[in-house]
């Protein structure tokens, strides 16, 4: 027998959108669209009736704002939900609120040439939807739940830096990350695969919670402790020296293992200019992006962390660079902070030795 398809539900007041989705949807052959709903009202008589095994969900829609039924939905019956989303400043923002309250991933909308764009996406919201019905439904992120407990460090070198790389799932997974650390840690680099006009919104939210200095990361610019710098959505981010200084360097080649920005690049980057001044973080996230330029991270002398199975929302990337051999460490997703910690505090005494 074949396995059985993977059931989808689409939730859009576009009548365009819904076919196209179909389209693109029922031309795969492990997957299917049940239904369609214009709206959530709709949606919930379907889920019932379907029992789907992925949602994808509109943002603004009438009868009911998507959130709102996104945060019911999460309470009630959680799923993995894929957001659709446009392109803009005010759609980028919702989106990462959507991420907060339990959504797996998003599609952007193309803004012009909807039909077209669409299906140029094919692949990759085919991708996304099974990812998605491999992952854990999430827990919507608490807006009254209590600060996370500040980490402390030591006094950090300059030379030390953090590199992370994370794709589905990635936007909260890096927010847990971040937000227990203190104002003086080392500089942060990080890709997360996220469209351009996103990644802005993304950093400035984690600059409002977190005490490090969180921005999109910009050519040329000098890498200084207690910062975290976020490659934009549509370039590679590359670690490089200028002088006594790192810095940061944009770069808008080709896409490397289909993706601009790519983690192996960064990564690759960070092995050729830091070595053993790195500590090299792979987080959830599909496909396996990431896995080879953490091998070379650990073969130049870097401490290597991969989020563990447990509690990523996706295992392919962590899983692809433990298979390769470039995890020093696997840890939990809450404990990846205090382990960064604790490997700066110990090449801070190794260097006083």
């Amino acid at each position: 027998m074949s396995a059985a398809r993977i059931r989808v539900l689409c939730v859009d007041d576009s009548a365009l959108i819904r076919d196209l989705l179909s389209e693109i949807i029922n031309s795969q052959p492990d997957m299917e669209v049940v239904a369609v709903a214009p709206d959530p009202i709709a949606a919930r008589d379907l889920i019932k009736r379907h029992n789907p095994d992925v949602l994808t969900l509109d943002v603004e829609m009438p009868r009911m704002d998507g959130l709102d039924f996104l945060e019911r939905l999460m309470r009630l019956r959680p799923m993995p939900v894929l957001m659709v989303s446009s392109l803009t400043q005010a759609g980028s923002e919702v989106t990462l609120r959507a991420l907060e309250l339990g959504a797996l991933d998003f599609v952007a909308k193309p803004s012009l040439g909807i039909r077209s764009g669409m299906l140029e996406y094919a692949e990759e919201i085919a991708e996304k939807i099974r990812a998605a019905s491999r992952s854990r439904p999430r827990q919507a992120t608490r807006r009254d739940a209590p600060p996370p407990v500040r980490l402390e460090a030591p006094l950090v070198s300059s030379e030390k830096l953090v590199i992370i790389g994370a794709s589905t799932g990635g936007t909260e997974a890096i927010r847990r990350v971040l937000e227990p650390l203190p104002a003086n840690s080392p500089a942060i680099l990080i890709t997360q695969h996220m469209p351009g006009g996103f990644t802005r919104s993304f950093a400035e939210r984690l600059d409002r919670l977190c005490q490090i200095s969180v921005k999109e990361a910009e050519d040329g610019e000098r890498v200084l402790p207690g910062h975290a710098y976020i490659a934009p959505g549509d370039a590679h981010l590359k670690l490089a020296r200028s002088g006594a200084n790192y810095v940061a360097r944009l770069d808008d080649g080709p896409p490397v293992n289909r993706h601009r920005p790519s983690v192996d690049v960064l990564f690759h980057s960070a092995a050729t200019q830091a070595g053993r001044n790195a500590i090299g973080v792979l987080l959830t996230g599909m496909g396996k992006d990431g896995a080879a330029g953490l091998v070379e991270m650990h073969q130049a002398g870097a401490p290597t962390l991969a989020q563990d199975e447990a509690s990523c929302v996706v295992f392919g990337m962590p899983r692809e660079a433990i298979a390769l051999g470039g995890a020093g460490e696997v840890v939990a997703l809450d404990d990846v902070a205090p382990r960064l910690m604790a490997l700066v505090a110990a090449s801070g005494r190794a260097q006083r030795v």
